[in-house]
């Protein structure tokens, strides 16, 4: 990590997700039949929220998909996969389809609250399962399978009970979508992922020594149990949040921090940064497709779903996933 190298490395992912975030606001100059008090309008009630919520929701996942995978001690753990999703998922559905009217008004900061709550209760059972099948890799993927079969499951029985209008916000809200998000979701959002992610980054020489073992890391002084809580909790926390602004979103959380492995090595230290900094570049790219579109706004996971779909295949086919 402190190679001249990794510096640069992170450097310039850095300097493309700028350019990536201001491409994105300044789409809105292209559209040549508006006024400059429309575009200004745009630029600050649509474009900023969408360009935030890309940046952080690319980064949280593959922060987190990333640091699973070394605490679960498993190369197949994502946010999507093992469960983490789907029971934010459940919870913003649940939310948005029972929460009577007089509640909407704390839509704001109930829906993160509820998100976090679900991702944490499948973060417990997650780990719960990895300690006591340790070594298990598949039984942990199978568990995660188990957790998403079962959401899937209520949340179509809660299609019975819901409005057409509940209808159609859930609909997107699994699918995901970046333009959900408004003002005061990310208000409380944001600064939950942000900070969750800085946590996370923070732990990557401590993930470093997880990474070679319990005893290597008992030999640094390092507690496993308690690092790993900490690490599962700040991945919940990101998780949670991402899915309350953007709904489930497939794949992400897998792919980037594998090829960035591949790419880059197994240093946690530069892993964790260039996941996020890789998450939230794709994500942007996503959104901006999307918007230069003219009559339609893509649902994300389906776009992320058919990129990784055929990108899970060829690790598998080459024998990546070990």
């Amino acid at each position: 990590m402190s190679s001249p190298a990794s510096k640069w490395t992170l450097g310039a992912l850095g300097i493309v997700l700028l350019l990536c975030f201001s491409a994105l606001l300044a789409s809105v100059w292209w559209q040549a039949d508006t006024t400059a008090e429309t575009r200004w309008y745009i630029l600050v009630n649509l474009q900023l929220p969408l360009a935030i919520t890309a940046t952080v929701v690319g980064a949280a996942l593959c922060v987190s998909g990333a640091a699973l995978q070394v605490v679960l001690r498993n190369p197949l753990a994502d946010p999507g996969i093992i469960g983490i999703a789907s029971g934010a998922s459940l919870m913003a559905a649940l939310v948005l389809i029972l929460m009577p009217e007089w509640m909407v008004s704390t839509l704001h900061y109930s829906m993160p609250l509820a998100c976090f709550a679900g991702a944490l209760l499948s973060t417990a059972v997650i780990y719960r399962l990895s300690t006591r099948l340790r070594g298990l890799n598949t039984a942990v993927i199978l568990a995660g399978i188990a957790i998403t079969t079962l959401t899937s499951a209520v949340m179509g029985w809660l299609y019975l009970f819901a409005d057409a209008q509940s209808m159609r916000n859930l609909t997107f809200w699994v699918m995901g979508s970046l333009h959900q998000a408004d003002g005061w979701i990310l208000l409380w959002s944001a600064p939950l992922i942000a900070g969750s992610c800085v946590l996370i980054i923070s732990k990557g020489k401590t993930l470093n020594y997880l990474y070679n073992g319990e005893l290597t890391a008992r030999s640094a002084g390092i507690d496993p149990t308690h690092e790993s809580k900490v690490v599962l909790i700040a991945c919940a926390l990101a998780v949670g949040a991402a899915v309350a602004i953007a709904g489930s979103i497939a794949f992400l959380g897998l792919l980037v921090p594998h090829y960035v492995r591949l790419l880059m090595g197994f240093d946690n230290r530069l892993v964790l940064p260039a996941s996020a900094f890789c998450g939230a570049v794709l994500l942007l790219l996503v959104a901006l497709f999307s918007d230069l579109l003219p009559y339609a706004s893509l649902p994300v996971s389906m776009v992320t779903a058919s990129l990784g779909g055929p990108l899970l295949l060829y690790a598998l086919l080459k024998g990546q996933f070990k």
